[in-house]
Protein backbone atom coordinates (compact mmCIF):
# COMPACT_ATOMS: atom_id res chain seq x y z
CA UNK A 1 0.00 0.00 0.00
CA UNK A 2 1.45 3.26 -0.93
CA UNK A 3 2.05 6.04 1.53
CA UNK A 4 -0.58 8.30 2.64
CA UNK A 5 1.19 11.29 0.64
CA UNK A 6 1.55 9.53 -2.02
CA UNK A 7 -2.08 8.66 -1.98
CA UNK A 8 -2.75 12.17 -1.20
CA UNK A 9 -0.77 13.33 -4.59
CA UNK A 10 -2.21 10.78 -6.47
CA UNK A 11 -5.71 11.88 -5.35
CA UNK A 12 -4.41 15.95 -6.25
CA UNK A 13 -3.68 14.48 -9.63
CA UNK A 14 -6.58 13.17 -10.50
CA UNK A 15 -8.98 15.92 -9.70
CA UNK A 16 -6.85 18.48 -11.43
CA UNK A 17 -6.83 16.62 -14.33
CA UNK A 18 -10.72 16.28 -14.17
CA UNK A 19 -10.49 19.71 -13.73
CA UNK A 20 -8.75 20.65 -16.69
CA UNK A 21 -10.84 18.53 -18.92
CA UNK A 22 -13.72 20.00 -17.84
CA UNK A 23 -12.72 23.37 -18.33
CA UNK A 24 -12.68 24.68 -14.67
CA UNK A 25 -8.95 24.97 -14.24
CA UNK A 26 -7.12 25.92 -17.04
CA UNK A 27 -2.73 24.62 -18.05
CA UNK A 28 -1.98 28.04 -17.01
CA UNK A 29 -3.22 28.40 -13.68
CA UNK A 30 -2.24 24.60 -13.36
CA UNK A 31 0.64 25.61 -10.08
CA UNK A 32 -1.29 27.48 -8.09
CA UNK A 33 -4.83 25.17 -8.68
CA UNK A 34 -2.81 22.07 -7.85
CA UNK A 35 -1.01 23.63 -4.61
CA UNK A 36 -4.38 24.73 -3.40
CA UNK A 37 -6.09 21.47 -3.86
CA UNK A 38 -3.02 19.83 -2.65
CA UNK A 39 -3.32 21.88 0.60
CA UNK A 40 -6.98 20.88 0.94
CA UNK A 41 -6.72 17.15 0.48
CA UNK A 42 -3.50 16.60 2.62
CA UNK A 43 -5.43 18.98 5.29
CA UNK A 44 -8.71 16.73 5.18
CA UNK A 45 -6.82 13.50 5.24
CA UNK A 46 -4.54 14.14 8.47
CA UNK A 47 -7.71 15.70 10.30
CA UNK A 48 -9.47 12.24 9.50
CA UNK A 49 -6.68 10.36 10.29
CA UNK A 50 -5.86 12.60 13.75
CA UNK A 51 -8.98 13.70 14.75
CA UNK A 52 -9.02 16.63 17.81
CA UNK A 53 -11.89 16.58 20.29
CA UNK A 54 -13.15 19.80 18.64
CA UNK A 55 -13.92 17.37 15.22
CA UNK A 56 -16.24 15.59 17.34
CA UNK A 57 -19.77 15.15 15.63
CA UNK A 58 -22.62 15.93 16.97
CA UNK A 59 -25.69 13.85 16.87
Amino acid sequence: MASIDEQVLRATKEIVVKFIEGGRISPAGFTDSFKNIYDTVHDTVKRRAHPSSSDDHKA
